[in-house]
């Protein structure tokens, strides 16, 4: 994994959006160990001011915002904040995102028998579903528009997307969240191509299978045990374990120094422990 002292961010304003949550978080933690100013935005501003004292009683420099990603006005305020707060933004990670129940299928398989008391496909709610393709799409769009409008012409400046494993195939049970991952790989490669000729790097990392609060129980029964799902995921993952949230900063911190990847442009770079490299045979 890189070190935290082979990428310099020094006096660097780093945006982070979905920061209240435990792996954005993280991300700032590491950005202000490298040197970093960084704003954590999030809709729960109590979240984000946690990991904001967490960051500043270690010596770094943060500060939280209440933000809503779906709301450009509240993106607005918020960009000014930061702007007054820290000086103009150098990097912002798109980091808001996420699947919902309603949006999500009780089956992997559409069958003839067997689906009753199931939600199928025909049962999903649209209103679940839309939840979900704008968190993760417009929730991405709106801040990039708020924020780029300032980076043009900035030297170093740059934008890192969160896609998936459901961004290159997707998976079974959920897919407004699979198209909406499919839709941040493609929007990053367009967005890297639209900027080019005003200085604004655009990539994204696709993380593969990390255990977290959120899908802790979807992978383990209570007596610690993979579930079957959690066995599919292994046995096609050639590294045959789930990734480590730390294994994602080597990534995401190469990716945003300037130093380090000038020209690296329109990337979306799998850290998933083989997964999308494998066929399953």
């Amino acid at each position: 994994m890189t070190k935290q002292h082979a990428h310099d961010f020094k006096d660097k304003v780093v945006v982070l959006t979905g920061a209240g949550g435990v792996l954005v978080s993280e991300f700032a933690k590491q950005y202000a160990q490298a040197g970093a100013k960084v704003a954590l935005l999030d809709l729960n501003e109590e979240a984000a001011q946690g990991y904001a004292d967490e960051i500043n009683n270690a010596g770094g420099t943060a500060r939280a915002y209440k933000c809503n990603v779906l709301e450009k006005d509240s993106i607005v305020a918020a960009k000014e904040a930061v702007v007054k707060d820290l000086g103009e933004v150098d990097i912002l990670v798109n980091g808001a995102g996420g699947n919902n129940a309603r949006a999500t299928t009780d089956n992997e398989f559409h069958e003839t028998e067997g689906l009753e008391d199931m939600k199928t496909f025909f049962d999903l709610d649209q209103d679940g579903i839309s939840f979900v393709f704008n968190l993760n799409f417009l929730g991405t769009l709106l801040p990039t528009q708020v924020f780029a409008k300032d980076m043009v012409g900035r030297k170093g400046a740059n934008i890192l997307n969160i896609s998936s494993m459901n961004g290159f195939t997707p998976l079974t049970k959920i897919p407004a969240y699979s198209g909406a991952k499919a839709a941040i790989s493609n929007f990053t490669e367009w967005l890297a191509v639209h900027f080019s000729h005003v200085g604004i790097r655009v990539n994204a990392i696709a993380p593969g299978f990390l255990v977290s609060n959120q899908n802790r129980a979807l992978l383990f029964n209570e007596d610690g045990t993979p579930t079957a799902r959690a066995n599919k995921i292994l046995n096609n993952t050639p590294m045959g374990r789930f990734g480590e949230a730390e294994e994602l900063i080597g990534g995401l911190l190469f990716l945003t120094d300037e130093n380090a990847a000038s020209f690296v442009n329109g990337v979306v770079l799998p850290i998933d422990g083989g997964f999308n490299a494998y066929s399953g045979v």
